[in-house]
């Protein structure tokens, strides 16, 4: 998972990207980057850490331009450390491209047999982003034939880009001297929005993952980037559209709604705090009629994406709602750290339970969602260290089963605590003395009822359906061997060209 945001102004944006990298700080914490454009020139500084830590006075300065596009880094393909991966991406031919990518391919390695053996183009990565990149160049480059660059040629290389590109990708790019552009999967599976706001000298545009990076800027949010569309501003700020796919069925991220997205954002029409809130009421109503059992006192929330639904079950339940535990804020989010070892180290570093609200009560805690269970596990035993005689665990999200191949870094079958266990045996896996999930048609319900419009989810991390078709048992298993390190993540690249050129002769 990653955010990106791009800039047409009047006025230098290097600001306003820094601004909107912070909002959306949140979607990923590895690496950031911003690229504005002044006239047909790119200037570029990108790094490994927090918005803030990446960029200083002396780089802001050097950001000169009114048009630019930003990126924070989650990581989910390639290395999770190489300062090479920080986005976006830049390629010189035909035009000049940079592009900030939110998502991921799912059919990478044939793209990288196609660019190499048949496109005769170089990836210097091993990161999707820049595969991408470089089919939207060659797409590019096979639109124009050698006339000059037009809107229509820039339409046809995203429909290239949809023809030959599997998985999930919201895209915004730029191409030197010709405009901002901006370009969401046929699917939808990651969010894109566009806002606007009227200018000195016309309007000014703005295309962000989430509505709050355009809200708290000032704009007004337009409408979301259709699932297949492309969205080009040009130099002048002239904003034209089209689809360039087939229309395929909807299918947003079920967990943007659970556990990525920020609640002040409204996402595809949907507000994600009302969407919690109801998430909340449909557990409460799993507990009133499986649970009644349970002598509850206390519902806590774990901070900070479960406090809306923890609110309203404790609401509907007639339960005392308490902060029972206080976030450090300047801790990095744990379940996007990388590595086991610093997610564990740094949930204590996170939280600390106040014993006042735990000592000699029997506590429901509730949770986004339960993925590795390390996290769940510490905070549990940090309840029972504060006093708590009975800890019950809920989630609001469904057992996660399978990997998430979109975008979001859930881990192998193998390290997933839900898989081929029971309720019963995750209570005892992380010390809880019940544990309570939500039901996946509860959790569509709960959505669907703040937008009904939208009728299916990719909810693949709940259920094992993956929404594009191409995702088999030897791709997972693949995918489970490189993160284990059984098989190469991806070769160095002149390696690659070699295999790959001795396999087509």
């Amino acid at each position: 998972m990653c955010g990106i945001v791009g800039i047409h102004s009047s006025q230098p944006v290097n600001q306003l990207l820094y601004d909107g990298l912070q909002l959306l700080q949140h979607r990923g914490q590895d690496a950031a980057g911003i690229v504005t454009m002044d006239g047909s020139m790119f200037h570029m500084h990108k790094s490994l850490g927090m918005v803030r830590d990446v960029f200083r006075t002396r780089d802001m300065r050097n950001l000169i331009g009114n048009v630019g596009i930003a990126h924070v880094r989650y990581p989910t393909a390639g290395s999770a450390s190489s300062p090479a991966e920080a986005q976006p991406f830049y390629v010189n031919s035909p035009f000049g491209i940079v592009l900030g990518h939110n998502g991921n391919l799912t059919n990478t390695e044939s793209l990288l047999h196609e660019l190499f053996v048949d496109d005769l183009r170089h990836v210097n990565t091993g990161s999707d982003s820049e595969v991408l990149l470089n089919v939207l160049a060659h797409e590019l480059q096979e639109a124009v034939h050698g006339h000059r660059l037009t809107a229509a040629d820039v339409f046809a290389a995203v429909s290239g880009v949809h023809r030959r590109c599997k998985g999930a990708y919201a895209v915004v790019a730029m191409v030197a001297g010709f405009g901002l552009l901006a370009f969401r999967d046929p699917n939808g599976i990651r969010p894109l929005t566009i806002g606007h706001m009227d200018g000195e000298s016309g309007p000014e545009w703005i295309i962000a993952s989430e509505s709050v990076a355009i809200e708290a800027m000032g704009y007004q949010v337009l409408r979301d980037v259709r699932p297949g569309e492309a969205v080009l501003i040009t130099q002048a700020g002239e904003l034209l559209d089209q689809m360039c796919a087939e229309p395929q069925q909807f299918t947003p991220c079920i967990f943007e709604y659970v556990y990525f997205a920020r609640p002040d954002s409204v996402m595809d029409g949907t507000s994600i705090y009302e969407s919690r809130l109801r998430m909340g009421e449909y557990l409460a109503e799993k507990v009133r009629r499986e649970f009644s059992h349970l002598n509850i006192d206390t519902v806590i929330p774990i901070p900070d994406t479960s406090r809306p639904s923890a609110l309203q079950l404790a609401f509907r339940l007639g339960l005392d709602y308490r902060e029972g535990f206080i976030k450090n804020r300047y801790i990095g989010r744990t379940f996007i750290m990388p590595g086991q070892a610093t997610r564990k180290k740094s949930v204590r570093q996170k939280l600390n339970a106040m014993p006042l609200e735990f000592k000699g009560k029997n506590v429901l805690l509730v949770d986004d969602s339960i993925v590795r269970g390390t996290t769940s596990r510490e905070i549990i035993q940090m309840a029972r260290d504060a006093g708590a005689n009975a800890v019950y665990f809920a989630s609001a999200s469904p057992p996660v089963r399978f990997p998430n191949v979109y975008g979001i870094d859930m881990p192998t079958r193998d390290e997933l605590l839900a898989n081929g266990r029971t309720d019963e045996e995750i209570a005892t896996e992380i010390g809880a003395d019940a544990v309570i999930y939500q039901d996946l048609p509860d959790l569509i319900a709960a959505i669907r009822s703040v937008n009904p419009a939208i009728e299916r989810f990719d909810a693949s991390c709940f259920d094992g359906c993956y929404v594009t078709g191409d995702v088999t048992e030897d791709y997972l298993a693949r995918l489970e061997g490189q993160r284990n390190g059984e098989i190469p993540t991806t070769p160095a690249p002149a390696t690659r060209q070699m295999n790959l050129n001795l396999a087509s002769v």
